[in-house]
């Protein structure tokens, strides 16, 4: 069987790229910064208790012609392969959310997806799919030190045998995920994709998790709730009250297509 192959002309169009790709630090820097201005973090079809596909078929059919976004399994996957088409060494890591976790709570499981990539010698921590506090740029997998992005301040720090990322926030820095360095394969991404998706204690199957990151505002969409952060300060909260705002939310907020059923989306968060 011939698997299909990423139209990267399609997902350059989808992102806003009009450069010359090579699998250079400038390419990677960009290629980070349009994804998630383009492709919003979006939980819809877990919410609604849709299936979520990984193959590169029904990534390219839903985030790169049908105007949707995803979450992390979705965003990264079609990610890997935009750089793997350009020439980029990547691997794929899986990494336990620690955000929104207090300090001391148990290990969460593995079920988010980063990767790394191999660039003149030096490995990069990359990931466009990091709903609530989405990452600007890629950065260094190198411990201890503090590096800049263009929305926050972020490190890496020793967690045990794991490594930490984590992110300053006004309070103090704050701990996004864990991951370790052993690459994760396809079938690890499947079986936490689908524990994501589906099981009930899932939190993408019962809370609206969306998030779009520009150069100029962080837009986040929570069950009742749509803040707008902007670079420079400034936040601004709308609740979200009625079918009808949420419906802008997710069109004008987010970028989702007019044809996005909200009503269904509202129905759903009122039994959860």
């Amino acid at each position: 069987m011939t698997l299909p192959e990423l139209d990267l002309a399609g997902y350059f169009a989808r992102i806003g790229f009009t450069g010359a790709a090579a699998p250079d630090l400038a390419t990677l820097q960009a290629l980070h910064a349009l994804h998630p201005a383009a492709i919003p973090f979006e939980n819809l079809d877990p919410l609604l208790g849709l299936p979520v596909a990984l193959d590169l078929a029904s990534l390219q059919a839903k985030l790169v012609r049908g105007g949707r976004g995803g979450y992390c399994f979705e965003h990264n996957t079609l990610f890997k392969a935009a750089l793997e088409a350009i020439g980029f060494s990547v691997t794929g890591l899986i990494a336990r959310v620690r955000w929104m976790v207090v300090p001391d709570a148990p290990p969460t499981p593995r079920t988010h997806m980063i990767l790394a990539v191999e660039l003149e010698g030096e490995r990069w921590l990359c990931d466009v799919g990091f709903g609530g506090h989405i990452a600007a740029a890629p950065i260094r997998l190198r411990l201890g030190i503090e590096q800049a992005t263009p929305w926050n301040t972020v490190r890496l720090v020793p967690a045990g045998e794991l490594i930490a990322l984590e992110t300053r926030l006004p309070a103090g820095w704050k701990e996004c995920y864990r991951f370790s360095l052993e690459p994760a394969f396809a079938a690890d991404q499947e079986l936490a994709n689908w524990f994501t998706s589906a099981h009930p204690a899932s939190r993408f199957r019962t809370s609206l998790v969306c998030e779009r990151l520009t150069p100029q505002t962080r837009l986040t969409l929570g069950n009742g709730r749509c803040i707008r952060r902007h670079i420079d300060g400034r936040i601004e909260e709308t609740p979200i009250d009625s079918v009808a705002v949420l419906a802008d939310a997710l069109t004008s907020g987010l970028g989702l297509p007019a044809s996005i059923d909200a009503e269904a989306v509202w129905r759903r968060l009122g039994e959860v």
